[in-house]
């Protein structure tokens, strides 16, 4: 024992003889990297003492049976940055999981916040590194670099924090009487960084992506006053209406699989439907309803997946849930910057609908920008040079990033000039390039017609008359060339701008296309469908795609690197489907009359697009879209959800044009 402390005395003497000889800061403590003070030596007695076995350990010989099991801190010395993991508390006692990582030295910084159900801990550490732009992500780069304090938190009930998850959880009100949600979470966190984080001034920006969306937004509803601006990126607003689980009444089948993940585990892995490989276009058919698929593969009882199965309907389960009302009903009081993807192929409804939402109430169209940039679902926070096959000049999601999107923050939270902000940015396909513009949408709307014989035009035809095609719910139209795999992000991420020649030739695939243009078409807002059909079902979906067809010409050989060669390609500008039961009422469903001309309308994403002389625009009409939607029956029944085989049945679609049932396109247009 005495040769012991000895030995731990002598430790002692050259750990004081060390420490008084560097600066304090350049030791760190654990994952928390906080500055130890030379003075502080004494406290750390204990942690000598047991640990001094351990340190004689390494400094003696090792020898085939030395234990190889040890313990290595990421983080060293050498690091250009501080991190801190803390448990932030709310207001109710939860505690929620927080990373806090800044630069060494930073002072005086403000704060960029992200609230997220997918792991703070790992978005925290993308590449294990000494250096702060490794460790995360691409879209934070400029910002550490900056002076920022980045803040990732895991929101309650997933991961690291505590609390009970509940997926989008509602605002207080008639759906949740707890007084608890994201808006009061992101409250007392703000309140807690501003007052506990030393290096910060004091001012706080909020952002992120699809949940993380819907978690920015969140937090403008009766927001800390130390929040100064906010960027909702492709945010989930209405899942329902034209989010990420319902569009216009029709179901996304992957939404089950992401019900299941989230509840499982505290999203931290394992609940993924285990169904193997092969082509989910046959696994989803085979199955038969989306009920049937739930309970074979003993998923019907988990709540997320029951709210979808027990709500086909947008009643007040859904619509109380819609953030655009939340929005339009309190004060505009911080900055908003909404941004979303032009091909976002999850959400591309909820930033133009809170723009809607909330435009009304920027009475100096100073408070509230909407982006919309040439990307998929989060392509903002990557890189911006293409998107499948279709390229653009340059890296666009860098540019908005370092253009617009940080003077915007700077200006708010570093009081850095006014970079006077467009009210609308676009990025403008077929000729890319940035737009800025007072208002959205900037187009007249103006009708693109349906007319005989396959033919488009703006001219609206004299005669009435119909074109029929037969949707078969047994070989339903896919919404990729097969094999599909939902999971593969090569086929998930792009699907929006895939070639549609793959379905031009199918007979339940009806399609209208205009004469070579003379000159260019420029839209900009959402084009809208007036469509008029007939089905000699009791029920139907529709499904409309807005195309841009290329010359079938190849002036220069097809890229080396992979890019197919666009002669002739099928480019979409919007897909859209919308439920038949649905067109009186969303909330109350009727079957359709049998032969009965209906007239439907809704609109497709908002887009800003130049079709270019010798370009066409085409027009494809279908009655699925598989298996990303769910099979509609076309025999009306209480649910689609729980359909039955019988149910399954041919029906003849008629799609009417010209006359007093003139079925169009409504293209935004722009001189």
């Amino acid at each position: 024992m005495a040769d012991t402390m000895c030995h731990t005395d002598e430790m002692m003497k050259t750990v004081k003889n060390r420490l008084s000889a560097r600066p304090s800061t350049s030791w760190t403590a654990g994952p928390l990297n906080r500055p130890i003070a030379a003075g502080a030596i004494v406290s750390l007695t204990a942690f000598w003492l047991g640990t001094s076995a351990a340190l004689a350990q390494v400094a003696a010989p090792v020898t085939p049976m030395t234990p190889d099991q040890t313990s290595y801190q990421q983080i060293q010395p050498s690091a250009d940055f501080i991190r801190r993991d803390v448990m932030v508390p709310m207001r109710d006692g939860t505690k929620l999981y927080t990373v806090i990582m800044m630069k060494k030295g930073t002072a005086n910084g403000p704060i960029l916040l992200s609230r997220s159900p997918y792991d703070a801990h790992g978005a925290a550490q993308r590449i294990a590194s000494q250096r702060l732009v490794d460790n995360l992500d691409v879209m934070d780069t400029e910002f550490a670099n900056d002076g920022y304090i980045i803040v990732m938190q895991d929101i309650r009930g997933m991961h690291r924090s505590e609390g009970q998850y509940i997926m989008n959880r509602p605002i207080a009100g008639p759906l949740n009487t707890t007084g608890i949600d994201e808006s009061t979470d992101a409250y007392d966190t703000i309140d807690w960084l501003v007052k506990n984080v030393p290096e910060t001034n004091g001012k706080v920006g909020i952002i992120g992506s699809s949940y993380l969306g819907f978690t920015t937004l969140m937090a403008e509803i009766n927001p800390h006053p130390a929040l100064k601006a906010a960027v909702p990126e492709s945010p989930m607003v209405d899942g329902w209406m034209g989010d990420d689980w319902f569009h216009n009444g029709a179901f996304r089948v992957s939404s089950l699989n992401y019900a299941v993940e989230q509840a499982t585990n505290k999203g931290e892995g394992g609940g993924a439907l285990a169904l193997g490989a092969g082509d989910d276009y046959t696994r989803y058919l085979e199955a038969g309803s989306v009920a049937d698929f739930a309970k074979a593969n003993g998923i019907d009882q988990v709540p997320g997946v029951r709210k979808f199965l027990e709500n086909p309907a947008y009643t007040d389960f859904w619509s109380l849930q819609a953030v655009d009302k939340w929005l339009a009903a309190r004060p505009l009081t911080v900055p908003t910057m909404l941004e979303v993807g032009q091909w976002d192929q999850e959400d591309s409804y909820g930033a133009p609908a809170v723009y809607r939402a909330l435009e009304p109430k920027d009475t100096h169209n100073d408070m509230v920008s909407l982006v919309i940039g040439p990307w998929r679902h989060s392509g903002a926070n990557h890189t911006g040079w293409d998107l499948g096959a279709v390229r653009f000049s340059g890296d666009t999601a860098l540019q908005w990033r370092t253009r617009y999107m940080k003077p915007f923050f700077d200006h708010y939270l570093k009081g850095a000039p006014d970079p006077h902000t467009p009210p609308v940015l676009t990025y403008a396909t077929g000729i890319d390039k940035w737009e800025e513009s007072p208002r959205w949408p900037m187009g007249t709307a103006t009708p693109l017609y349906l007319d005989a014989g396959g033919s488009a035009g703006f001219a609206r035809p004299a005669s009435s008359d119909h074109d029929d095609y037969v949707s078969d719910p047994a070989h339903p139209v896919p919404f990729l060339p097969r094999p599909i795999s939902m999971d593969d992000p090569q086929q998930w991420k792009p699907w929006l701008v895939h070639d549609q020649r793959f379905v031009t030739d199918r007979t339940d695939v009806a399609l209208w296309k205009t004469r070579p243009l003379e000159k260019p078409v420029h839209i900009m807002g959402a084009p809208e469908v007036d469509l008029y059909a007939a089905t000699t079902g009791t029920d139907s979906d529709w499904v409309v795609k807005l195309i841009d067809v290329y010359p079938n010409d190849q002036p220069e050989p097809a890229d080396q690197g992979g890019k197919p060669s666009m002669a002739g390609y099928e480019l979409p500008i919007g897909i859209e489907i919308f439920r038949g039961r649905y067109a009186k009422s969303f909330a109350k469903p009727e079957p359709l009359k049998p032969g009965q001309v209906v007239h439907y309308r809704w609109a497709l994403p908002n887009v800003d697009h130049v079709f270019l002389p010798g370009h066409r625009i085409m027009v494809q009409v279908q009655s699925s879209l598989f298996p990303l939607y769910d099979r509609n029956p076309q025999t009306y029944v209480a649910s689609i959800m729980y359909a039955k085989p019988g149910d399954y049945r041919k029906a003849t679609q008629s799609i009417w044009h010209g006359g007093a049932t003139a079925s169009a396109v409504e293209l935004p247009v722009v001189p």
